[in-house]
């Protein structure tokens, strides 16, 4: 079974050696190329079209592109120009580290026939980074007893640049004491060595500052500099000393960080402090440093992070020994990284086509190469496909690989293939690589697009953002490639009237569509219009759908107040009487709101008020009445602030003031009662005339007893005339105080100054009826002597009239009569006056002064 299997991936493949018919392998040799790093992107490089010897139509025709072996595109051919150029800024410090002279390879690849050049490119280096030292300050320490024309070799500075660019001197500051010697290692490096010129004396010079600096071979040249700092010690006649001078040790590169690298131990003969020795690296690169870890007491080195052997294959560790007595001693620990097969094969795509024509044999589909980034039998690959396909895998060289349709394919038999390219190493464990592939059968446009729906309805709110996302449309064709690609469009509305162009726009290939502009739901609720979808077949099909558009409203329109009006000149007072009972209908609030809906509900409230408590409002009505009985204490005039909200979200409000005078002059039977349910505006219209007569028939006969009493009471002064007279004359009335809360008609009125009556409305009684006050009369002259102070004045002896004492009771009888005439008046008056003038909700402005004019004159007329 495994033979079978091994003879079958045998006849799979080919020797690079031999091509398939059509395809050739270039030139000998390599192309050489260059260019300066860091130049800019886009710079030339050479024209491929002259150095192929092609012209430039060639390179199009036969598809030429260009093939780095990392798979990174780090130049571009123009196959207009033939033109090779940078794809971007190359550092060559980044991509060759201190490997000179820096070379990429690529290759170049050309099809009809297919073939494959092999090139290079060398990145030239230039002058862009100065020496660095590591450390900015060293310090030395040295024995006094140091002889002359001793060396002590000082750690390196580092500069990325290559070739004449790198360090080529050491320079140290001028003094008495050392100079500088510039040795080389067995790697042609140049390291500086400091040497000692003159005997030190630790009492007379313990520490030195010297300034070493370090030049690159650029042009113009640039350094670096580090300090150095010389300590004198005493003598301390024993360095330490390694037990060998050279460690080597092998390490796989798949080893766990913390992993054991190797020990180094070194001895001192002295005692001591001078016997205490330290471990460090020395003249270590950054690299080394962060992969591995020394331990300063014991010597061990451990790994800091992992190995990898595709990018370092080794590694050479400068270790240092120094005691306490300053001495040190310097060995090599030498590391190789062994690769393992860690690294499974990647496969890199030059060019593929997903899309064959059916009945087209021996068309090439794919163009890849195969690299594993591993060494030895854990390089090597095989690559193969899934059997029964009619396809086949033709291997070139250099790794190459061509997928080929091997016989003419049938879209109706089957119009798409799945294949899997497979790529194994031969490595332990073998790692493996797939990469699937989908090849699609190309068809004629036989059949149009389908909308996914007839009709499409969609909703938006109003006030919506300009180009907001509405809704999509899609379509689908059952044809492939070209053909299945579909385009929306809007056609012309049917309505001429309906500006769609400003209203709605398609994206032609997702088919979503947008609203251009703010929609407002109270202008253009609804409106409809037809999408098209065509493919890009040829000849296109298309189909239509139907598409409507639906506004939502927004609570975009506050309340407004339309009564009391918000925004007159001179606010309207509305007028209360103090006898007004709760629940008392003072106005209403009329409000309208532009939207719709639950936007449009208004609800009423109370915002502030001068007197809390005294008034409240209607949630949904809006009616404005008294909440409590008025007293004496509520201030004579009243502001209200009246708040109007709708039900929007977030809801909108509005607010309006009232103005509210109360009044004492309003007896009951004239305040306007609250209007009855369903009572008709104007229903009341009819029965005023009946109602008006009453009124004034009541009055004449009033008037007539009223008359009558006077002159009763004038007759009875003027027979007793002559008696007052003699008795001095009639007493006037004498000065006393009188309340300020009295009606005083004065002259115009019916009454003299002399009667004065308090009238008031009756308080929290509950009654629509008058209090009927005795008459406030004024302090009496003081009593004759003789008279008993028991005996109550008569009214008549109180203003100085001598007229009999029955004539007075005869008066006081018909003044009761006149009382009893006018409660019965008064409740004929409750039971005919409507508490509400039909059509408005309380007085009007314009009314108030002769309402009440009317009203309080009935009332004095009637109290007589």
């Amino acid at each position: 079974m495994e033979a079978g299997r091994l003879l079958c991936l045998r006849q799979r493949q080919v020797l690079f050696l031999f091509l398939f018919g059509g395809v050739s392998l270039a030139g000998s040799g390599f192309g050489h190329y260059s260019v300066t790093e860091e130049a800019e992107k886009g710079s030339f490089v050479v024209n491929l079209a002259k150095d192929l010897g092609l012209e430039d139509w060639e390179l199009v025709a036969r598809g030429a592109r260009v093939v780095s072996d990392d798979n990174k595109q780090y130049l571009l051919l123009n196959l207009q120009t033939g033109d090779l150029l940078t794809n971007e800024k190359l550092d060559r410090e980044k991509l060759c580290g201190p490997t000179e002279p820096c070379m990429l390879y690529f290759q170049i690849l050309m099809d009809n026939p297919f073939q494959i050049y092999k090139a290079e490119l060398r990145v030239r280096d230039i002058n862009d980074h100065s020496p660095v030292f590591r450390d900015k300050e060293t310090v030395l320490k040295i024995l006094e007893n140091t002889a002359e024309g001793t060396t002590f070799q000082l750690e390196r500075a580092q500069d990325s640049d290559g070739g004449l660019n790198a360090i080529q001197n050491y320079t140290i500051n001028p003094n008495s004491f050392f100079h500088i010697k510039i040795s080389y290692s067995d790697e042609d490096i140049i390291y500086p060595e400091l040497v000692l010129d003159r005997a030190l004396d630790r009492e007379k010079e313990p520490e030195l500052s010297l300034t070493l600096t370090a030049l690159d071979g650029g042009s113009p040249p640039r350094s670096g500099t580090t300090a150095i700092r010389i300590v004198v010690l005493d003598v301390n006649d024993n360095a330490p000393r390694f037990s060998q001078a050279i460690y080597k040790t092998r390490v796989p590169e798949d080893s766990p960080v913390g992993s054991f690298i190797a020990k180094v131990s070194a001895g001192d003969e002295d005692v001591g402090v001078n016997a205490d020795i330290s471990y460090s690296f020395f003249d270590a690169s950054e690299d080394i440093r962060t992969t591995f870890h020394i331990d300063p007491f014991s010597g061990e080195i451990a790994l800091r992070v992992m190995l990898d052997y595709e990018l370092v294959k080794s590694y050479k560790i400068n270790i240092q020994a120094m005691d306490g007595g300053g001495l040190s001693a310097r060995c090599t620990v030498l590391v190789e990284v062994l690769d393992t097969n860690d690294n499974p094969p990647e496969l890199i795509m030059s060019s593929l086509s997903n899309n064959v024509a059916e009945n087209s044999p021996e068309t090439i589909l794919a163009v890849f190469r195969i690299k594993d980034r591993d060494s030895g039998e854990n390089g090597k690959t095989v690559c193969f496909i899934q059997d029964n396909l009619p396809f086949v895998l033709k291997p070139s060289v250099e790794n190459f690989y061509t997928l080929v349709s091997e016989s003419g394919l049938d879209r109706e038999t089957q119009a798409e293939y799945n294949i899997t390219i497979s790529v194994s190493d031969l490595g332990t464990p073998r790692r493996h690589t797939q990469h699937n592939l989908t090849v699609r059968v190309a068809d004629v446009n036989d059949n149009a697009p389908a909308f996914s729906q007839p009709a499409y309805t969609l909703r938006v709110r109003e006030n919506n953002s300009p180009a907001l996302h509405i809704g999509t449309v899609r379509a689908t064709d059952a044809d492939a490639g070209a053909n299945a690609q579909l385009t929306y469009s809007l056609l012309p509305p049917s309505d001429p009237h309906l500006p769609l162009a400003s209203l709605v726009a398609i994206n032609p290939d997702t088919g979503q569509l947008f609203a251009l502009r703010a929609l407002d739901y109270e202008a253009l609720r609804a409106f409809d219009f037809q999408v098209r979808a065509a493919d890009r077949g040829a000849p296109a099909l298309s189909s239509q759908a139907r598409v409507r558009v639906l506004v939502a409203d927004a609570n975009d329109h506050a309340p407004v107040v339309l009564y009391p009006p918000p925004n007159a000149s001179a606010p309207c007072t509305e007028l209360l009487p103090r006898a007004a009972e709760p629940g008392y209908l003072l106005a209403k609030v009329v409000a309208v709101d532009g939207d719709a809906g639950q936007n449009a509900w208004l609800s009423y409230r109370l915002l502030q008020a001068t007197e809390p408590g005294l008034f409240g409002v209607g949630a949904h009505s809006g009616e404005v009445r008294t909440a409590r009985p008025l007293s004496e204490r509520d201030a004579p005039r009243q502001r209200l602030l009246l708040l109007v909200r709708d039900h929007g979200e977030p809801p909108l409000s509005a607010s309006v003031p009232l103005h509210v005078l109360l009044v004492d002059g309003f007896s009951q039977p004239y305040l306007p009662p609250p209007e009855a349910p369903g009572r008709a505006p104007g229903a009341g219209a009819g029965a005023d005339e009946p109602l008006t007569v009453a009124l004034v028939g009541a009055l004449a006969c009033v008037s007539a007893l009223l008359v009558g009493a006077l002159l009763a009471l004038a007759a009875g002064r003027l027979c007793r005339r002559g008696g007052a007279a003699s008795a001095g004359g009639c007493a006037g009335p004498a000065e006393g105080g009188v309340p300020g809360q009295l009606l005083d008609v004065g002259g115009t009125g019916t009454l003299a100054h002399g009667y004065r009556y308090e009238v008031c409305l009756a308080g929290g009684s509950g009654t629509n009826e008058f209090k009927f006050l005795k008459p406030m009369l004024p302090n009496l002259p003081a009593e004759a002597p003789g008279r008993n102070s028991n005996e109550k004045p008569s009214f008549g002896n109180s203003f100085g009239f001598n007229c009999h004492q029955g004539f007075f009771e005869g008066v006081s009888t018909m003044a009761q009569g006149i009382k009893d005439l006018a409660l019965s008046l008064q409740q004929l008056w409750l039971l005919l006056w409507p508490r509400s003038i039909p059509g408005q909700g309380t007085f009007t402005c314009h009314r108030q002064g002769h309402n009440f004019f009317k009203k309080n004159s009935f009332y004095i007329l009637m109290y007589f």
